[in-house]
């Protein structure tokens, strides 16, 4: 009877720290930490937020940059720091789901080592050709493709990224044989795109509709559920006859393990509440990425269900990087 009383007692103060951890948290700055350089879309949509973060948290944020390993240098510093919800990790596609099956051996598990806090985005991809290839609709560029297998070549920004794995699932959906030519970054497999060294590619929006719109490149379809804003012409793939093809990139923070879920649902909250800004919204679709809120639960049984469909990906490209 003694030890039960005393069981309930420690449960009960355990709650009791818990709602007061709460109710006080933040004590000090936020510090979201970014696992690539300064300048890169992340740290756009990171700089985006994070003054509206400020004002719901009363708090200082802050944003450190600790790039390397494609995410992986800022995932450690996040999983090491302590669970108290002051600092987190803004990750994208490749950190939380590529990654995990790219790497052979990873130093972190993304639902084992990590929170999900909330995703603040999604990130839709254009199907891009060059715009001498004799075709204008992705049906023509399937039956073209299909009537040449081995000599369409697709560029990349590199092995195993997402620019890689959109054509790969692509290419599965189809039955396709198209050759991929990796790059080291988007910049130079876009000028050989232009130049006809590579005939197809998969590239985020913001990029790509730039290209098209001044003729450079051709768009064909875009890989989000519905029509993008900035190429409002284009068809989704899903309109393009394959059906149920849907992938996009989406960004997310993440809080070490052990974070109080008190604290997990008051930053959750603060996300809910800036992304709900209409000035937000409308800044975040210029930089091409979709206001598409989660909160903690749902975004957690979404990455669940992400994990293994990029694994299946990555496994079907055959990339593998150490």
């Amino acid at each position: 009877m003694h030890t039960l009383l005393t069981s309930l007692l420690t449960s009960l103060a355990l709650l009791c720290s818990a709602a007061s951890w709460a109710q006080t948290f933040p004590s000090k700055p936020i510090r979201i930490v970014v696992g690539f350089p300064a300048g890169g879309p992340l740290d756009q949509h990171a700089r985006l937020l994070s003054d509206k973060l400020q004002a719901v948290l009363g708090q200082p944020v802050m944003i450190d940059y600790k790039a390397g390993a494609g995410g992986t240098v800022g995932a450690q510093e996040v999983m090491k720091a302590a669970p108290d919800g002051h600092t987190l990790m803004l990750a994208n596609t490749g950190v939380m789901v590529i990654n995990p099956a790219l790497y052979s051996r990873l130093p972190y598990a993304t639902l084992k080592d990590f929170v999900p806090v909330a995703r603040t985005a999604m990130q839709p991809l254009a199907l891009l050709v060059n715009t001498k290839l004799p075709v204008h609709t992705l049906k023509e560029f399937i039956r073209y493709t299909r009537e040449r297998p081995g000599q369409i070549n697709y560029g990349s920004a590199g092995n195993g990224g997402i620019s890689h794995l959109v054509p790969e699932m692509f290419k599965t959906a189809t039955g396709l044989f198209m050759v991929h030519i990796p790059y080291r970054g988007s910049a130079p497999a876009f000028t050989d795109l232009m130049a006809g060294q590579v005939q197809f590619m998969a590239e985020s929006i913001p990029q790509a509709a730039n290209y098209h719109k001044q003729g450079k490149v051709r768009a064909l379809a875009v890989t989000s559920r519905e029509r993008n804003p900035a190429l409002p012409d284009v068809p989704t793939v899903i309109e393009s006859g394959l059906k149920g093809f849907e992938v996009v990139g989406f960004y997310g923070f993440l809080a070490p393990a052990g974070t109080p879920k008190e604290v997990v649902s008051k930053l959750s909250d603060a996300f809910r509440q800036v992304l709900a800004l209409p000035e937000i919204r409308q800044r975040m679709t210029t930089q091409g990425a979709d206001p598409a809120f989660l909160g903690a639960e749902d975004f957690a049984k979404f990455l669940s269900t992400e994990l293994p469909r990029w694994a299946k990906a990555v496994q079907q490209s055959g990339a593998k990087l150490d």
